[in-house]
């Protein structure tokens, strides 16, 4: 189960972005907020439209819940 976080700064298309904690796009700097561990995408971004209803799926790790 891994463990997701949301980016705190925004893409350049308005959108906070979810991701694992093993992305290759995880912000090494302390720019996330943690949303804990989750079975799959979809309750992790559920968890960041809580934070930022401007969230979205990373393409890379998180691809099921990345729509733009």
């Amino acid at each position: 189960m891994p463990n997701y976080i949301v980016n705190n700064r925004t893409q350049s298309t308005g959108e906070h972005e979810v991701h694992t904690t093993d992305c290759k796009y995880f912000p090494k700097i302390k720019y996330y907020t943690d949303l804990g561990w989750h079975n799959s995408c979809g309750p992790a971004k559920v968890a960041a439209k809580k934070v930022y209803a401007n969230s979205d799926g990373c393409a890379t790790c998180c691809p099921d819940c990345h729509t733009r």
